[in-house]
This record gives C-alpha cells, sequence and structure tokens, in this order.
C-alpha cells in the first residue's frame, strides 16, 4: 500500500466504484440508526430526498474529493506507523476525524442556497459526529478495498 488516497480511489476505472461504494455506506448507516438522533437524521435523510430528488447522489459525487482531502493526512500517519486497519486506525481518532470531515459539510451547508436542505443539515449538526464516528471502521474498509 503506498500512494496517496486521490490517486488510489479516483483512478478512472475505480471512482464509479467508490462513488457507489460510499452511496451503499451512507444508506446502511442511515437505515441502521435508532433512537432521537436517529429518527432525525432519518427524517432530514427522507426530506432531502423528498424535496430535492438526486441531491444526495450529485453531493456524495461531489464530496467525496474534499472529504479524500481531509482523511489524506491521516492516511499518510497510517502508512507511516504500519497499521493493518485503516478502519481501527481512523475509529481511535474518531473525534478528530469526525469534525475534520464535518468541517466539508458545515462549508458546504453554510454555502447552500437550499432552505430545506440548510434546515435538514441544522437538525441533524449536533449529533452527526457521534454517527460518522460509528461509521469510521466501515470508511477505513472502504478505503483499504481500494488500497494497492
Amino acid at each position: 500500500m503506498s500512494g496517496t488516497l486521490a490517486a488510489m480511489l479516483f483512478e478512472p476505472d475505480v471512482q464509479p466504484r467508490v462513488r457507489a461504494d460510499c452511496h451503499a455506506l451512507i444508506g446502511q448507516q442511515v437505515s441502521g440508526m435508532s433512537g432521537v438522533s436517529g429518527t432525525a437524521v432519518k427524517l432530514a435523510y427522507k426530506a432531502v430526498n423528498s424535496f430535492a430528488p438526486g441531491y444526495y447522489e450529485n453531493i456524495v459525487t461531489a464530496i467525496v474529493p474534499q472529504l479524500v482531502d481531509k482523511l489524506e493526512p491521516y492516511w499518510t500517519d497510517f502508512e507511516t506507523s504500519g497499521g493493518s486497519e485503516f478502519g481501527d486506525y481512523l475509529a481511535k481518532r474518531g473525534d478528530e476525524v469526525s469534525e475534520d470531515l464535518l468541517s466539508v459539510t458545515d462549508a458546504m451547508a453554510q454555502n447552500s442556497e437550499r432552505p430545506t436542505i440548510i434546515r435538514a443539515y441544522r437538525t441533524i449538526r449536533g449529533g452527526a459526529g457521534k454517527h460518522i464516528q460509528a461509521a469510521l471502521p466501515q470508511v477505513g474498509d472502504l478505503v483499504m478495498k481500494y488500497a494497492t
């Protein structure tokens, strides 16, 4: 395993599979949520899909490169440290990694011109860190799937 995440994940034959895996991961994470915050996320997800069909697909396409940029320093450190599971590495740094990743969506929400999207995001932002932390092992697995 060596090279940048962007080099590995954005190869022309790999990028569509990465995007599809990201869509699947988001769907799995949302459907598996429970409790009050899980209900809020599910409602926000449903609202966005209802009021802005195709929005998530477009956002995933646009956001993945920015998220990869945020994950790059963690990948570099992971490779240097000789770790074997990137998901475990990310999970051990959950607070830091989730805030780095949320900085991307925070900026997107701030720049959005869609009031429904902004409201939905504000509804879930407070608990978003814990949901991202819960998904970090799967994010790491997704990256490892394409690491060459």
